[in-house]
């Protein structure tokens, strides 16, 4: 029997129905070198009057395209903001020499225009509802879905890729580096400012990222058929399109064939941003070479709560270690960490790079804690940013 109609509707005999758009793939996991390296350092444009920041990433991009430099300079959400990246290196030294050619290229670029670059994760006292979204189509798409929450995504970060050696590798990796975590927030810790207040947060910056749907840690799975049958599923929701969409703390990179860590408010100077990524590349060697302890699901039982003290207190934190429960500074375990790894470290040359971090331990030293010292002296946040910018160009460049 035919389907009822009121008098007078037309039902067509048949509709069909629209075809679904096919589901993104996961891209291959490509082959890279194992342990190499890459790093991304997204950087605060302020003006030179009273060190807000100031929207002049497309006259720097303008002016850096006239530079042959290594790596790249590009754009990121709002138009305070630039991010500069390596090539693929080989070393902590090697990270170091192409970052101080691009620092250097940016900071000469910025005195043309009257503006200044600085490190940090936040910057301590801008409005922002008063950022501007940057004029590329992902990031108005970004805006239109997250509404205001990208404008505070006007955040600060240094990002750093490891190689492996294949795709369950990574996975392997990703998992094992994820204990590491709270180490990483700590020794980078640069954004206890926000909206002109001191947060009580080493790393505030984290908590902006946090707000975010698909923040946090990637799904526990150490086959990358598994990854992939979950990437399936998730794409086919329409939530996610590409690994883009996901903002977890550590993240596959199958096209770089790389893990990429997140978690690093990007540090006030370079030195200290190639000594980061030396000893994610020395943790990568002793994972690689001695196999020391496979991830479990329930490491990650006190992963949020590691994660937490880190951004609370940095150094001064507490660590539970996942496989015993057991409490202890985080301090000490760091000092720890950087003993083990410090064999592989000496070999893959980056023995400075730890050096400079267990003299950063030791002391109980990171930028947050120099950030409110100056504050502290100087009473005045723009003096503060000032300062910072100087120790971005290279003076007092110490870590």
């Amino acid at each position: 029997m035919g389907r009822p109609t009121e008098p007078g509707l037309h039902v067509p005999a048949s509709v069909p129905a629209p075809t679904p758009a096919p589901a993104p793939e996961l891209e291959p996991f490509r082959q890279s070198a194992a342990l190499s390296l890459g790093v991304e350092l997204e950087l605060q444009l302020v003006n030179t009057h009273d060190y807000d920041l100031a929207p002049y990433s497309a006259e720097m991009l303008r002016l850096v395209e006239k530079v042959s430099l290594p790596g790249s300079v590009v754009p990121e959400m709002t138009s305070s903001m630039i991010e500069f990246s390596t090539d693929v290196c080989h070393s902590a030294s090697e990270v170091l020499g192409q970052l101080t050619i691009i620092r250097d290229a940016l900071v000469r670029c910025a005195d043309k225009l009257n503006i200044a670059c600085v490190g940090g994760g936040t910057h301590p006292f801008q409005q922002w509802h008063e950022q501007r979204i940057y004029d590329r189509p992902r990031f108005r798409q970004l805006s239109e879905l997250y509404g205001y929450l990208s404008k505070q995504f006007t955040i600060f970060g240094q990002h750093v890729h490891v190689g492996c050696p294949d795709a369950d590798s990574a996975l392997l990796m990703l998992h094992r580096m994820s204990r590491y975590i709270p180490h990483f927030i700590a020794l980078s810790a640069s954004s206890p400012f926000v909206q002109g207040q001191d947060t009580q947060f080493d790393s505030a910056r984290l908590n902006s990222v946090f707000a975010f749907p698909m923040s946090g840690r990637a799904p526990f799975t150490l086959r990358w058929s598994e990854f992939a049958r979950f990437f399936a599923k998730s794409t086919r929701t329409g939530v996610i399109k590409s690994m883009k969409d996901f903002y977890w703390d550590i993240r596959p990179k199958p096209e770089y064939g790389t893990i990429e860590i997140r978690v690093f408010d990007t540090p006030l100077t370079i030195e200290r941003a190639a000594a980061l990524a030396g000893l994610v590349q020395s943790l990568g060697a002793w994972f690689l070479q001695e196999q020391p302890f496979v991830p479990e699901e329930d490491d990650y039982m006190v992963y949020t709560y590691n994660r937490f003290q880190a951004c609370r207190f940095g150094l001064e934190a507490v660590y539970v270690d996942p496989p015993t429960g057991e409490h202890l500074p985080l301090r000490e375990h760091i000092l720890l960490t950087l003993d083990r790894v410090a064999p592989h470290a000496r070999e893959l040359g980056a023995g400075a790079a730890i050096e400079m971090l267990r003299d950063s331990a030791e002391r109980g030293v990171n930028d947050a804690l120099w950030l409110r010292e100056t504050q502290g002296r100087e009473r005045l946040l723009a003096e503060m940013v000032r300062q910072a910018a100087e120790r971005f160009r290279g003076r007092q460049a110490t870590g």
